[in-house]
């Protein structure tokens, strides 16, 4: 499979990693049952047609399996894989070269799709509905548009922002479906997985540990277990990582027991400690903790949310008094002030 840029909110230390931890079928792929069932039902009837499936989007958060679910699609469709991303595609004759070399049959994934330019945007619209490429040929009076036919190719899209995809982009795929946070039990199965793939010698007590501090994903999940591996190796002399050793691994990596790390922390902490449970805007919050904006929404607030630490409200975030309890510190008198208006 060729990519032509890997997924932007993967660090690229752990691309080589990643990619040998990735599942290749979709048997393989832990979790997201309902989703599982519609691409499975999806892809069979797509091969015994002998067509080019239909266009799948994937929303959520960062490390659920978005670009994971799009290998899985060109393996099980025996199709040649082509990654790009929305920010790559700055030109709508960036697109248009990617989609000229496509073959019968292939799939193109777009990473961060919500953030393609309306340009591009627009080139994408015929081409997934009617396989067909518009091209504009010279400037002013003379120029002229061409219209060239493509050959039936699959679009996968994956996003973490769904509200900033465009309504008419939405309509034209076949399946949008929003991945969910992983259960523990699938993420134990996950990274008992993965230690067999790194040969560390883990046992259900260790894998349970980092499973239940992997904040509901798996890229999380993957990446507590490398650090506890690392710690186990040099801390503990190559020791079993059970549940002592990744206990231990865990907290010297800072994370904590709901797998709260340092900047998670440090948003609760700046909402409790020097914003009184806030309201607090997200701009002044991400300065505070020195994150930009969009990471503070995308990545570390929706589990704070789900965890019932952190509420959005119009005024702005606000902490819980869950939050409080978390960090150890006193609840304020009249809890219920924060959550007014």
């Amino acid at each position: 499979m060729r990519e032509e840029l890997l997924s932007p909110d993967l660090d690229p230390v752990d691309i080589e990693v990643e990619v040998g931890l990735r599942p290749r079928r979709l048997d393989d792929f832990v979790g997201q049952p309902e989703l599982k069932g519609h691409l499975r039902v999806m892809l069979e009837a797509a091969r015994a047609r002998g067509e080019a499936a239909d266009h799948f989007l994937f929303a959520g958060p960062p490390g659920l399996g978005k670009t994971t679910l799009a290998h899985i699609v060109a393996a099980e469709m025996g199709a040649e894989l082509h990654i790009t991303s929305g920010p790559a595609l700055e030109r709508a004759g960036d697109l248009a070269a990617i989609l000229t070399k496509l073959e019968p049959g292939d799939v193109l994934f777009i990473d961060e799709i919500h953030r393609l330019a309306r340009a591009v945007e627009e080139i994408l619209y015929p081409a997934m509905e009617d396989y067909e490429l518009d091209i504009v040929l010279g400037k002013g009076p003379a120029a002229r548009s061409i219209r060239l036919e493509l050959p039936r190719f699959t679009l996968v899209g994956a996003t973490t922002r769904t509200g900033l995809i465009t309504g008419p982009l939405r309509d034209r795929f076949g399946l949008t479906a929003r991945l969910d946070y992983y259960e523990t039990s699938d993420l134990q199965s996950i990274v008992t997985r993965a230690a067999g793939i790194l040969d560390v010698d883990l046992d259900s007590e260790g894998a349970g540990e980092i499973a239940r501090r992997s904040r509901g994903t798996p890229r999380i999940g993957n990446r507590l277990l490398r650090q506890v591996r690392d710690f186990a190796q040099v801390e503990r002399g190559g020791a079993t990582v059970d549940g002592t050793v990744a206990r231990d691994g865990l907290s010297f990596f800072a994370v904590d027991d709901l797998g709260l790390d340092r900047p998670s922390r440090a948003i609760l902490s700046a909402l409790c400690e020097r914003f009184d449970g806030g309201p607090v805007g997200l701009k002044t919050l991400a300065i505070c903790v020195s994150e930009p904006d969009d990471t503070v929404e995308d990545v570390y607030e929706p589990f704070l949310i789900q965890q019932g630490l952190l509420l959005r409200t119009p005024k702005g975030r606000v902490a819980t008094p869950a939050a409080y309890t978390h960090l150890g510190l006193t609840t304020p008198a009249r809890p219920g002030s924060l959550f007014e208006g």
